[in-house]
């Protein structure tokens, strides 16, 4: 059988396609954003509609650049943003609505209000997560509530819920499977990590039929095949995960202690812990690193909902860079001598924080800070809030001998000024590896072992190679004076209790 396997990577903001060869190299890929709706302060939604075609049409860009037909392909492997979610009939396959994003901030009055009722502890203790509009079960009930007819529908059984996974599953195989895998069940509120099943009495709290959710998997599963109308041949769909925890797969972090972090809209932090659902006293998020051949390894998450959307917004909302890759060049010109920082609380703050209502806030402004303060402000901004999360992770779980070495990925890490910055303020080493697709690698990985014709994952470990490791420089008491004044700013910004 042929090694050649295809990634689909559904991402927040753009839909990817990625052909590996049997050396695990990458042959052929095709890219393609999608539009970003904001139909409200703090909403955000996409047309699931772009985000098919979207799908498909990378992939048959990704297979003519590699020169591959479907025939070729042993299997494919889907990676997704996580959280997201969809509602869609079960008959035409078509959305009730648009998808509900990660980021959106809608569902956070009905999360305060189970919080005052004193659920949180019952949702945490079962879920690993905490009651915030950023995960998915809060979602599936305000389209249940508020989309015309849906609750009936869904009542009736015509109607299928699901993260962006499932919703691509389901399409792929002409609605023959409605399937998730653990790592993204473990995101929607509603999933029992620990009995590994679907929890009736969570589901219940936020009145969501069971009927409407797919059946969970394991991450290297059989999850079907594509239909052959797609792409001239049926595909076995073998690997499914979170995007967050295909990358943790993708940087080989397999074994106790390790740690990686995914630089693209957001940042996200996992720390596993292998077979100890760790409960963390900081405010991180317990969830599921990976389920293979029935076995749950766990992790600790920190999640921060803006990274390389700040850099995002130094070219489009307040134009100082015309390109993303601009920014660390610009940074690097800032004046030492002013301290500005941002705290990019534009969706609400993440862990350890999980502040819904805290917006966005600069300090330190002078007449002379310009374009560069701003570009450097926004890049440290990242280092910071990663900073926090390695902070909480320390305190929650010991790493060996306290030492952390952290993998990196996603688009910010080829800037080589901010993994500088990063490694001074962490005051830790942090590692790029050679292939920077980690998150796609990681799916591929999934469906290639699981179709017999990529290594097992002892194997895959060795072949992870480092393209540069960043060593602190900062003067100890510089990073201790940067960090108070990022503290500072964020008490600032935090909504008052």
């Amino acid at each position: 059988m042929s090694g050649f396997i295809l990634a689909i990577d559904q991402g927040t903001t753009s839909s990817r396609a990625i052909v590996f060869d049997a050396a695990m190299k990458v042959a052929g890929v095709g890219q393609k954003e999608f539009t970003q709706h904001f139909p409200a302060s703090g909403w955000v939604e996409h047309d699931p509609e772009e985000i098919w075609e979207s799908v498909v049409s990378t992939c048959k860009t990704a297979l003519k650049k590699a020169g591959k037909d479907a025939a070729d392909i042993a299997a494919i492997g889907i990676t997704n943003q996580r959280e997201t979610v969809v509602i869609w009939d079960k008959v035409s396959g078509k959305a009730i609505h648009n998808a509900i994003v990660w980021q959106d901030r809608r569902t956070a009055p009905l999360c305060a209000k189970l919080k005052k009722q004193g659920l949180e502890p019952r949702f945490t203790k079962k879920t690993g997560l905490l009651l915030d509009p950023y995960f998915s079960g809060t979602k599936i009930a305000w389209l249940l509530d508020k989309v015309k007819g849906a609750r009936k529908r869904a009542e009736r059984g015509e109607l299928l819920a699901g993260t962006i996974d499932s919703f691509l599953i389901w399409r792929l195989t002409g609605g023959k499977v409605h399937a998730t895998d653990a790592t993204n069940a473990s995101r929607t509120l509603v999933y029992n990590i620990e009995k590994n099943a679907w929890d009736a009495e969570l589901l219940d709290i936020l009145n969501i039929p069971a009927s409407l959710l797919p059946e969970v998997k394991d991450c290297a599963d059989d999850y079907g095949a594509t239909e052959k109308s797609l792409f001239g041949s049926e595909i076995p769909i073998l690997g499914v995960a979170g995007d967050q925890q295909a990358a943790t797969i993708g940087q080989a972090c397999f074994e106790p202690g390790m740690m990686k972090s995914t630089y693209g809209t957001g940042c996200f932090a996992i720390l596993n812990t292998g077979s100890d659902i760790v409960r963390s006293k900081n405010r991180l998020l317990t969830t599921i690193a990976y389920r293979l051949d029935g076995k749950t390894t766990y992790a600790l998450e920190g999640s921060i909902f803006v990274a390389g959307a700040a850099v995002q917004w130094l070219r489009d909302g307040i134009k100082v860079i015309g390109k993303a890759e601009q920014s660390g060049k610009l940074a690097a010109e800032a004046d030492d001598t002013q301290d500005v920082y941002l705290v990019p609380a534009f969706v609400g703050l993440g862990a350890p924080h999980w502040d819904a209502e805290a917006r966005g806030a600069i300090y330190g402004l002078t007449r002379n800070t310009g374009p560069a303060e701003f570009a450097r402000a926004a890049l440290e901004s990242v280092a910071y809030q990663t900073r926090d999360l390695l902070d909480a992770m320390k305190k929650d779980w010991k790493t060996g001998n306290g030492k952390t070495v952290l993998r990196v990925d996603g688009g910010m890490v080829a800037s080589d000024w901010t993994m500088q910055r990063l490694a001074d303020i962490l005051d830790a080493p942090v590692d790029r590896p050679t292939v920077l697709e980690t998150t796609a690698l990681g799916a591929a990985w999934l469906a290639g072992s699981r179709a017999g014709v990529w290594p097992k994952a002892k194997q895959f470990a060795k072949a992870w190679a480092l393209d540069r490791q960043f060593k602190p420089v900062m003067e100890p008491a510089l990073r201790t004076a940067k960090l108070k004044g990022w503290h500072d700013a964020v008490r600032r910004t935090l909504t008052p209790k």
